[in-house]
């Protein structure tokens, strides 16, 4: 089918005008997803501080495009209280919000649109590069599809640098494909700043070069022979003059300052505390260029948090947790949370690449090679959170499969039909899963019901459910109820007007936040997906709501929070909540009361890993040495029942307390 110009930019302008209202409904209804805060607040802060290192975990682009709508109003502060950078600007970032904004989320609304552009700009990037890639009818498709995915509509307007990275890393490759193809100064400056917009965006841009070798290589293969080497220079030329642009653009965002903080306030951890324990080589080589300030410390912090993220994140799949990353997650994720329609897309189009009815073996390499670089990187980074953290990917295979499909509907009408089946399937089964995007899963794997038995965090609660959640309660004036929520205490409930008790999480062991838990408790319990699989835990055995998934809940709110009633038993949490209280005691001296409070939840929960060290911990600042040991010797038992992966967390702790004694 033949486009104008006229009827291309209307369908172009209505598929934006589509992905605009979809985008505003869902986030409107949506509390606070688990990252939001401390992106805001430290937006804000960089601002009007010019301090970067309250959440130096990210680049800033995306925070400082958040906090824009904003700036021109009088809002309170929090004062700083030189904790660590994560507990600072999480709880700042907390108390910042339910100070300015509340459960409105007004301000949290106009921050969001803010971030929403980003998106209208890979929808616009996606068009642009599959047009001058495969036409215009590919195009049209590649839109569509993009408009229309779950994944990419989860997080469109979410206060996040998933859709920035990704809008940044096809418009960089697509920027130095226009230059390998016809280089001229313009074109590298654009290939150059763009990079810089992605370094700025987040850590992962780094990933751009490995990325672009493949395609470089066979463009030095591609050109005629007694020219390669000249090509070949001429584009490593291109590409260290892109890096060089970059950097420039980096260092801008960061005011072209080395120091994260301003003067007078130092990073906490400091950044030489903070590589202490990475690996031989990878602390060298931060602290080197940190010496030579060849990159902003806060930038170089942020990538030393990455190490540190991946060398202890835990990976929940297919109902298990393992206490590491695992080769098949990513490829695992891409076969549940992308639709039925968009696959078979795809392998339609791999199909008609592979016979060469395609043809643009230039473009397809552009393509593809960055892609599979790209997630075969991901498949052995460690850090296996969910299908956000490779939201480039579903960019790329909207434009892949846009290309086989305008390909394959030139060849005959049953093609077309068939097409534009597979583009419908994709569209209604995102849409039958709207407004809960995030927990999104084809029907092959029972849907969004049933993505929490397979996959967890982003993938099914990043903690956006607190409306749907007052809204239950709403529903059930008057009724007891307890609630384990996976953003506690980095978003409390309570701002929304949730009154339910707190439940402890795993956050909770270090940021506090959680009231003292009847070992059964009598009326509702609500427990997020997030805590239901026990994702943050090294191993599955320790994950204190175990119990509960064997249970068939009464409720589903949001088809992410689950509710229980009657008479429920929870004795692992309850022994997890009082060594929380026990510790507190015991930092007020108050050994005695710990003693007691550590032998009630034995007494509940005999052999339980927390208990134990709770008891041990309370008996020797009593001077019970031989009491200790006993309850310590317990503990390591249980913690030497874990997965060898997991004892890790825990043995070389409990050993070390015992041979103190």
């Amino acid at each position: 089918m033949a486009f104008t110009a006229g009827r291309t930019r209307l369908i172009v302008v209505a598929l934006l005008a589509i992905q605009a209202a979809l985008v505003v409904v869902m986030v409107h209804r949506e509390s606070l997803t688990f990252d939001e805060d401390d992106h805001m607040f430290a937006g804000y802060m960089m601002w009007k501080t010019a301090d970067y290192g309250l959440n130096p975990e990210h680049p800033p682009l995306v925070k400082l495009l958040a906090a824009v709508p904003v700036l021109g109003e009088k809002l309170w502060i929090p004062p700083l209280q030189g904790r660590s950078f994560k507990e600072e600007a999480y709880l700042d970032g907390r108390d910042w919000l339910a100070r300015n904004d509340g459960a409105s989320q007004r301000m949290v609304f106009r921050m969001r649109l803010a971030v929403g552009l980003l998106a209208w700009g890979l929808s616009l990037v996606v068009f642009f590069a599959a047009r001058e890639w495969f036409g215009t009818s590919a195009a049209l498709i590649a839109l569509t599809l993009l408009v229309f995915d779950p994944n990419i509509m989860a997080h469109s307007a979410l206060v996040t640098t998933d859709i920035g990275v990704s809008l940044f890393f096809i418009a960089a490759i697509f920027a130095f494909y226009r230059y390998a193809v016809r280089p001229s100064a313009g074109r590298l400056v654009i290939a150059g700043i763009v990079a810089g917009l992605l370094a700025a965006t987040k850590h992962s841009g780094i990933l751009l070069l490995p990325m672009l070798l493949p395609a470089l290589v066979y463009e030095i293969a591609r050109a005629a022979r007694g020219t390669r080497w000249r090509q070949g220079l001429r584009l490593c030329e291109g590409l260290a003059a892109v890096v060089v642009i970059a950097s420039i653009v980096l260092w801008a965002f960061y005011g072209l300052r080395y120091a994260a903080r301003p003067a007078g306030r130092a990073l906490n951890p400091s950044f030489a505390a903070y590589t202490e324990h990475l690996s031989r080589f990878d602390s060298d080589v931060l602290r080197g260029v940190g010496h030579l300030h060849l990159l902003p410390e806060s930038y170089l912090m942020g990538l030393a948090d990455v190490k540190h993220m991946a060398e202890f994140y835990p990976t929940y799949i297919f109902g298990q947790v393992h206490a590491h990353g695992m080769w098949f997650y990513f490829p695992s994720v891409i076969l549940i949370k992308t639709t039925l329609g968009l696959l078979a897309l795809n392998a339609l189009a791999l199909w008609v690449a592979l016979s060469g009815k395609l043809g643009r073996a230039r473009e397809l390499v552009w393509l593809l090679a960055p892609g599979a670089v790209y997630l075969l990187i991901a498949m052995v980074s460690g850090i296996d959170i969910g299908a956000r953290h490779i939201l480039p990917l579903y960019a790329m295979a909207c434009i892949f499969a846009a290309a086989g499909a305008a390909a394959l509907g030139t060849r005959s009408r049953g093609w077309t039909w068939a097409m534009a089946i597979l583009i419908a399937v994709h569209i209604v089964s995102s849409l039958l899963t709207y407004p809960n995007q995030i927990a999104y899963a084809n029907e092959a794997w029972g849907g969004a019901r049933n993505t929490h038995n397979l996959l967890s965090d982003a993938n099914v609660d990043w903690a956006q459910q607190l409306y749907q959640v007052k809204a239950w309660q709403d529903r059930h004036p008057g009724e007891e109820c307890w609630f384990a929520y996976f953003a506690r205490p980095e978003i409390d409930p309570a701002v929304y007007g949730i009154h339910c008790h707190a439940l402890p999480t795993i956050d909770t062991l270090w940021l506090g936040g959680w009231e003292i838990t009847p070992p059964v408790i009598q009326g509702a319990v609500l427990i997020s997906a997030g805590d239901l699989s026990g994702c943050e835990w090294p191993s599955g055995q320790l994950n204190p709501y175990r119990d509960f998934q064997k249970l068939k809940p009464d409720e589903v709110i949001g088809d992410s929070v689950f509710v229980y009633r009657g008479s429920l038993h929870a004795e692992q949490a309850a022994a997890l909540d009082r060594q929380l209280a026990v510790w507190q005691l015991l930092g007020r001296h108050q050994a005695a009361a710990a003693v007691a409070l550590a032998q009630e939840a034995v007494s509940f929960a005999p052999g339980d890993l927390f208990a134990e060290t709770a008891l041990g911990d309370a008996e020797a600042a009593s001077g019970n040495q031989d009491a200790a040991r006993t309850a310590w010797t317990s503990a390591l038992n249980a913690a030497r029942q874990l997965e060898p992966e997991a004892q890790s967390s825990y043995v070389p702790d409990l050993e070390r307390r015992l041979d103190s004694m």
